[in-house]
């Protein structure tokens, strides 16, 4: 199959891009906390393995290490807090990847127990919200997160222009 190169920007693609961003976002509504654990082992414990079950784009990001690099760069930020981070994420994919709690406090703890985050209470004597900030440890992993998963986060937005283009035209 011949790869057309991608032209610029077309008039009108505002309107292609929000009913991008819709179709994406109804095919990755769906996550599995697992999905999260599962992305965010050691890359030498995770090899030969495949992503869990569940709605394929949504096991794809999760297994190419989109979330952990999400919230280690908002984390890198400034200290961040799991419903802060949910909130984050959501915004900077404009509610496409939709994390909940049951994806993100695992994912927290585990990257909390790789040495990546650590995390401190604000109040330790009634538990309110537990802030997390970035070790030197994680400081690398997001290097490397950074370095690694960009060509994936390139081809996905390529082969979305791709379909758009040929289904919806020049509109």
């Amino acid at each position: 199959m011949a790869r057309h190169s991608k032209p610029s920007r077309k008039p009108g693609g505002d309107a292609r891009r929000k009913a991008t961003r819709e179709a994406v976002a109804q095919a990755t509504r769906t996550s599995a906390a697992r999905d999260a654990a599962k992305a965010i082992e050691a890359p030498d414990e995770r090899r030969g393995t495949r992503a869990l079950g569940g709605d394929p784009f949504t096991g794809e990001l999760r297994k190419r290490e989109v979330l952990p690099l999400l919230v280690l760069h908002f984390i890198h930020n400034g200290p961040s807090y799991g419903n802060q981070l949910m909130e984050r994420i959501s915004a900077v994919t404009e509610g496409v990847l939709s994390v909940n709690p049951n994806t993100m406090y695992p994912l927290l703890r585990q990257l909390e127990g790789r040495g990546l985050i650590e995390g401190s209470w604000e109040h330790p004597e009634r538990r309110s919200r537990r802030y997390y900030s970035l070790t030197n440890e994680g400081e690398q992993e997001l290097e490397r997160l950074v370095r690694e998963v960009r060509p994936f986060l390139e081809s996905i937005a390529q082969s979305i222009d791709e379909i758009v283009d040929e289904v919806y035209g020049g509109d």
